[in-house]
C-alpha cells in the first residue's frame, strides 16, 4: 500500500514539474538566441538577391496583407504581413512588414530568406535565416 499511496502523491509532484517547465519555456520565447546579430549594411552572399526583391516589393508598394503576389518571372512570391519585431533586434516603436525573396509556384513551402520593411522611414533589412540575423539593405 505505501508504494501505492506514494505513487498518488508524487503525481501531483510531477504535474508541477511539468507546469513549471512549460511555464519557463513559455517565458523564453522572445529571448534573442546568442548568436543573433543586426548588421549596418548587407555584404553577405544573397544581399542582391534580397535588393532585388526589395525592389520589386516597392514597386508592389510593399502590400501589407499576407497574400501571393505574382513576379516578374512568371512565379509567385509572397507578402508575410505584419512583422511584430517580438525578439527586439530591429529598432522598436516601428510598423514592420515581411516579404519573401524568392518566388516559387504559388502555394509552396516557404523558406527562411525574408526582408522586413519599416513602414514608416522605409528601411529595408535582410534575414537569410528567418529572423535570426539582419542585414540593413
Amino acid at each position: 500500500m505505501r508504494t501505492l499511496h506514494a505513487q498518488r502523491v508524487s503525481w501531483p509532484a510531477r504535474l508541477a514539474v511539468v507546469l513549471a517547465a512549460l511555464v519557463s519555456l513559455t517565458a523564453l520565447v522572445g529571448v534573442v538566441p546568442a548568436e543573433a546579430s543586426v548588421h549596418n549594411s548587407c555584404t553577405i552572399s544573397r544581399c542582391s538577391d534580397a535588393r532585388s526583391a526589395a525592389s520589386i516589393w516597392a514597386g508592389k508598394g510593399y502590400p501589407t496583407t499576407r497574400t501571393w503576389h505574382s513576379w516578374p518571372d512568371g512565379r509567385y512570391n509572397f507578402a508575410g504581413g505584419r512583422f511584430y519585431n517580438r525578439e527586439g533586434q530591429l529598432p522598436g516603436g516601428a510598423t514592420y512588414h515581411e516579404y519573401d525573396v524568392y518566388s516559387r509556384a504559388k502555394g509552396a513551402s516557404r523558406d527562411a530568406y525574408r526582408i522586413v520593411v519599416n513602414r514608416s522611414t522605409g528601411a529595408v533589412w535582410f534575414s537569410p535565416n528567418h529572423y535570426t540575423d539582419f542585414y540593413r539593405l
